[in-house]
């Protein structure tokens, strides 16, 4: 059977690791305490740190290009305006401004995704800087929680033997005084 060591000595090496841990575990709780303290004080506080640089123009200008593309108002406003452009022309007949096959209408459109896309990519690289930055504080807080729980099964883990070594104390003690009792009693 495998034993664990026996409490007497175990305990010194625990005690020294369980301290050490009670020091890592009082400064996680300072940090979450100033954190909660931030949060209260400004609830945006958490996103503000993370996306605390400052957009620039370009930045700015590719977000609002990649929202506004990207939404449903859009392609119904291009596509009333695609219908209109390709009615009128056909409509027109020989005085019609760009008559079919529609050349014009296929040079704007043609301009309009050569300076979309590469605006939505950079929209998108951003926004992967972001998502990184975000993943990575959540890296941090679940390794915190990790360690707090470690500690937390350690010091309970240290609890169940301190109790089992007084049950064991109070057992031997017990064994004691009934060989005494029985030693006693008249044979």
């Amino acid at each position: 059977m495998n034993q664990p060591p026996s409490p007497e000595s175990a305990e010194p090496s625990m005690l020294a690791a369980a301290s050490a841990e009670m020091q890592l575990l009082k400064q996680l709780r300072a940090q979450r305490k100033l954190r909660r303290q931030n949060l209260a004080a400004d609830p945006k506080a958490i996103s503000d740190q993370l996306d605390a640089a400052p957009l620039t123009r370009g930045q700015y200008l590719a977000d609002r290009v990649a929202a506004t593309i990207g939404s449903w108002r859009f392609i119904l406003i291009q596509s009333t305006a695609i219908i209109v452009w390709i009615t009128g022309n056909v409509l027109s007949g020989s005085h019609a401004w760009d008559p079919y096959p529609f050349i014009l209408l296929n040079l704007l459109l043609s301009f309009q995704a050569a300076y979309t896309a590469p605006a939505i990519m950079m929209s998108q690289n951003r926004q992967s800087e972001l998502d990184r930055s975000h993943a990575r504080n959540d890296y941090e807080i679940n390794v915190k929680a990790e360690l707090e729980i470690e500690l937390l099964h350690d010091k309970i883990d240290l609890m169940k033997e301190r109790e089992l070594q007084v049950l064991t104390e109070a057992i031997q003690q017990l064994s004691t005084q009934l060989e005494q009792i029985r030693h006693q009693l008249p044979k």
